[in-house]
């Protein structure tokens, strides 16, 4: 019984951590994504740490960090009405973006499924 419980403990703990679906926010692949940043008017943010964007991003990307003080102001002049698209490491951060900017009132979003370690792996253009 001891063993039951503690399993079913280790499952919650680890459901917890997956990456839950915004509703009204596009999660796409790499190949839907690099698509939709030909289109007019995108809005490319970089939502990891100013360190990490250093390291190398994605071409024309602003770097808003989703864990510094200041996301909300800096998220405050992009324009509401054009599409907006995140991309972070792995995808967690950029979820957690999305639905803050769903919250501000953004409403054209899309996430980079796996974020810029798979854009890395397909071997898509960075800048460093």
């Amino acid at each position: 019984m001891k063993k039951t419980i503690g399993l079913l403990v280790v499952l919650l703990s680890l459901t917890s951590c997956i990456k839950k679906p915004v509703e009204g926010v596009r999660v796409v692949d790499v190949a839907a994504y690099e698509a939709q940043l030909k289109e007019p008017n995108v809005q490319l943010i970089d939502v990891r740490t100013p360190a990490e964007y250093a390291e190398g991003h994605i071409e024309n990307s602003k770097n808003i960090n989703i864990t510094g003080e200041d996301f909300d102001q800096q998220v405050a002049s992009l324009d509401k009405s054009k599409p907006v698209m995140l991309y972070c490491k792995s995808g967690m951060r950029s979820a957690k973006a999305s639905l803050r900017l769903k919250e501000l009132g953004f409403e054209n979003i899309t996430d980079l499924e796996g974020g810029f370690g798979s854009w890395k792996s397909a071997n898509k253009p960075i800048e460093e």
